[in-house]
């Protein structure tokens, strides 16, 4: 577990840098710590899973340093992100550096198709690498998207939202799709994973205010639900050694509290009026809904899979008969394992229940970046807030939800 925290160090420097080469340099120092992670406490298959994590993502590094290159020359000699966000740069070079961009965040997220390394990394991973994996690791793309290419690049982000959309609604069907022939805890939630951030991603690139607030409330809400189910896959594992379902079948009478939290946090995870991930997935759903009824339906699609994936893992996980040479070793949670994962139980329902104290904080911020992107030829243009949207849905109001996204 020590060894988590230069890593969480190198994340919080990069989250808060406003200079290139500072962003740049924490971005690649970051595969130093998480390389170990995986390749030193990981499972037999470690060194493989530990490369292919390393190659994939200084492949799309690469391009990142080229496009950040460019960006010193065309604006202005500087490494100061702000400055450089408000430049203006010809439509023809904005087209190169997002797909420069896009091939280091989209592995990153990991956005289908350079998602494969992903489930490997997570089988692998120790309990505490999954965890930060899930948890912060997949956000550094989105943040990339949402931080660099929306403000930077308006022109090139318009003309790829289409490609985007479609690449995101891939990621939600396959990854739910895939997560449905998995017999294995830890890969079912992988494969979840790739399903989730395509949320996320397709919020970004609706581009409107709905949409992209749901995405940002969409990481902070994956890392709380799939880095609970990773600890309650840890947890498990400590007790039979085996990840596969056929092994850990009938846990609600030897491990009842564990059970309990489980189902909460799959529930979650499908989405569940009640939980934070409701309240994610309907923002995005209702930006997209306003860039286009087909993608909105597509994309429903993720979560009616979601629900059969995770609800036949309860069936099989909490109900049952639990295996006779397993019965000595399923002790129910103790302290430690409550004090860990009762605290994300409480974020689930409270994010679920009254999510304004963070959407109302980000409104502003959403704000500016579509604001940003006024630069473009053909600019998004505004929407009701997220922070109206819930207090409508939540408080019960009756007016009719007006909005002026775009639709095309």
């Amino acid at each position: 577990m020590t060894s988590s925290f230069p890593w969480l160090s190198l994340i919080l420097v990069l989250f808060v840098a406003l200079d290139f080469v500072l962003f740049y340099v924490f971005w690649e120092a970051m595969l130093i710590p998480m390389y170990l992670l995986i390749g030193v406490w990981g499972g037999p298959n470690r060194l493989y899973a530990a490369i292919k994590f390393f190659l994939y993502t200084l492949a799309g590094s690469v391009l990142l340093l080229v496009a950040i290159l460019v960006l010193y020359f065309y604006g202005g000699h500087t490494f100061d992100i702000l400055a450089l966000s408000q430049g203006t740069y010809p439509a023809s070079l904005q087209m190169w550096l997002f797909l420069a961009f896009f091939a280091a965040f989209a592995v990153k997220v990991p956005m289908f198709p350079f998602h494969t390394w992903l489930p490997d990394a997570h089988v692998e991973a120790p309990t505490a690498g999954s965890v930060i994996l899930a948890s912060i690791l997949l956000k550094m793309g989105t943040y990339g998207f949402l931080r660099f290419s929306l403000p930077m690049l308006p022109d090139a982000s318009l003309s790829f939202t289409p490609l985007m959309v479609a690449l995101s609604i891939i990621a939600i069907i396959y990854g739910a799709y895939m997560a449905l022939a998995q017999v294995d805890l830890k890969k079912l939630i992988a494969y979840s994973s790739v399903s989730h951030m395509g949320f996320v991603t397709l919020g970004l690139f609706v581009l409107n205010q709905q949409g992209i607030e749901g995405a940002v409330l969409q990481m902070v809400n994956h890392g709380i639900t799939t880095g609970g189910l990773f600890l309650c896959v840890g947890i498990i594992y400590e007790r039979t050694h085996s990840r596969l379902i056929a092994d850990n079948v009938g846990l609600a009478t030897p491990m009842p509290q564990y059970a309990t939290l489980l189902v909460i946090f799959a529930l979650s995870s499908l989405g569940l009026p009640g939980t934070n991930s409701f309240v994610g997935e309907f923002l995005v759903l209702v930006g997209t809904f306003l860039w286009s009824k087909v993608a909105t339906a597509l994309a429903s699609l993720g979560i009616i899979l979601a629900a059969t994936y995770l609800l036949w893992m309860i069936q099989r996980v909490v109900f049952g008969v639990p295996s006779p040479h397993h019965l000595p070793k399923l002790s129910d949670l103790n302290q430690r394992e409550l004090a860990t994962l009762v605290p994300l139980v409480v974020l689930v329902f409270w994010i679920g229940l009254y999510p304004n104290p963070l959407v109302s904080r980000m409104h502003q911020s959403v704000t500016n970046t579509i604001a940003s992107m006024s630069r473009a030829k053909v600019a998004p243009t505004a929407s009701p807030s997220a922070e109206e949207t819930t207090e409508s849905l939540l408080v019960g109001s009756r007016e009719p939800l007006t909005a002026q996204g775009s639709s095309r």
